[in-house]
């Protein structure tokens, strides 16, 4: 059974963890706040564990289901830690006090920046940036099986990732390599910002359709 380490007990670590809780994965919860990680630890049940940020990562594949700056904080002090596991960032660098602007470089990405401050060989994949934490819990929107589009440097990883968004009952989308977080991140703040528009409540998804 595969491990996989989420950090983060917010909406979007409830919405990943509930994809993934079953048979197929032996799930871990991270939190500043271990009562919040055992909370969701105890609510995906499955045999789910919990424990505070600063605790030994036991997934082979590690989720940073928080805000940006803490996804960068976490690889930060915990980058040696992180050797030889797949980093799946799924962060928008969105700007929240305007909501008009991502704070990135014009040049790079929340994944690319997540990269640079990780040992040289720990790879990071780019996923679930463009879902909501609502949809992914239900798995789809209005019949429709849920797209997760996949950017990242190392196809080892990539293939990792893939795996378990198959497994996890969603489509997952290959988006190239990781410079093209920084287009992801893009469509996911735009998401976002049409959320008034569509009237959708954050129940909306991207969806690519092929014939």
């Amino acid at each position: 059974m595969s491990k996989v380490t989420i950090v983060g007990a917010g909406n979007m670590g409830r919405g990943i963890g509930s994809r993934l809780a079953g048979d197929k994965f032996q799930l871990q919860v991270l939190a500043p706040t271990v009562e919040h990680a055992t909370g969701l630890a105890d609510e995906l049940g499955n045999g789910a564990t919990a424990g505070g940020v600063d605790d030994p990562i036991e997934g082979e594949v590690v989720v940073l289901a928080t805000p940006y700056d803490g996804a960068l904080d976490f690889v930060s002090r915990r980058g040696a830690d992180l050797t030889g596991k797949v980093v799946v960032d799924i962060t928008n660098p969105v700007d929240w006090a305007s909501f008009d602007r991502l704070v990135t470089p014009h040049d790079s990405s929340a994944a690319q920046e997540i990269a640079a401050r990780l040992p040289p060989g720990v790879p990071v994949v780019k996923a679930f940036n463009t879902t909501f934490a609502g949809t992914l819990t239900s798995g789809e929107v209005s019949g429709q099986q849920l797209d997760v589009l996949i950017a990242s440097d190392d196809e080892e990883a990539k293939r990792k990732v893939t795996q378990l968004v198959e497994s996890a009952g969603m489509r997952p989308v290959d988006a190239g390599p990781l410079r093209r977080a920084q287009q992801l991140e893009h469509l996911g703040f735009l998401h976002m910002a049409l959320q008034d528009s569509l009237g959708s409540g954050y129940g909306s998804a991207v969806k690519f359709v092929s014939p």
